[in-house]
């Protein structure tokens, strides 16, 4: 997910534990949030989508498990990297038939948690089927509808995708390396690529930010993208 800032929450109660993550993972470049119970996870994850949950099974209260599993039953599918001090077999099988999607044993170096985190960032980030809003702009991931001040947007699969992603990532630059990975599904960028993508951007601009209309998809000239209210 080169060239975007992906949101991740650290559910873990030990705070010398969840500080050393925090501080590590900001260091690559991550917005990181912090949540010591499992109650205040569920809160946080109510309130805004993340990319990744890094979520400890011991905590006080309402336990890891319960946490993973109210995530899943509401549809959650944000990619969850859980974090225990048991090593037994069948404690690794439950964690990931109950809709974990990585298990990391403790004690672990950071660098291998970093090493994870990214490896489960390539499979793609998801907004839990949530709408999606900037401005008078409005996106219904899981209809595959969008509307500008009111009026249905007609986009084609790949334009919806493209747009998809950059709202997915309000307010954050996305560089064309994120794009090429994360919504043209290739390996290596190349400029007949980069000319595909500018293409799609010039359409997905007179589709979204018609005359009188407030522009909202912006160009970081030598970066990429960003899709923001007002200039970036």
């Amino acid at each position: 997910m080169t060239g975007a800032r992906a949101r991740i929450l650290v559910v873990e109660d030990e705070r010398k534990v969840a500080n050393a993550i925090r501080e590590g993972l900001e260091s690559e470049g991550y917005e990181v949030l912090v949540a010591h119970t499992g109650d205040d996870a569920l809160a946080q994850s109510e309130k805004q989508a993340f990319d990744v949950v890094v979520l400890d099974l011991m905590l006080p209260g309402r336990n890891g498990w319960d946490v993973l599993a109210t995530l899943r039953e509401r549809g959650s599918q944000t990619r969850v990297l859980v974090l225990t001090a048991s090593d037994a077999l069948e404690d690794r099988v439950r964690g990931l038939n109950a809709g974990a999607d990585d298990y990391l044993i403790k004690p672990f170096a950071f660098a291998e948690v970093l090493a994870r985190i990214r490896a489960v960032l390539r499979r793609g980030r998801t907004t839990d089927g949530r709408p999606l809003i900037v401005a008078d702009l409005q996106m219904d991931p899981s209809g595959r509808q969008v509307t500008r001040a009111g009026k249905a947007v007609d986009l084609t699969t790949r334009e919806f995708d493209l747009l998809h992603y950059l709202l997915a990532h309000e307010g954050q630059v996305v560089s064309r390396e994120a794009l090429v990975h994360e919504v043209w599904k290739e390996t290596m960028r190349s400029t007949t690529l980069d000319n595909v993508i500018d293409v799609h951007i010039a359409r997905l601009r007179r589709k979204i930010d018609f005359e009188g209309a407030v522009k909202l998809i912006h160009t970081v000239r030598g970066v990429g993208f960003i899709v923001r209210e007002g200039e970036p």
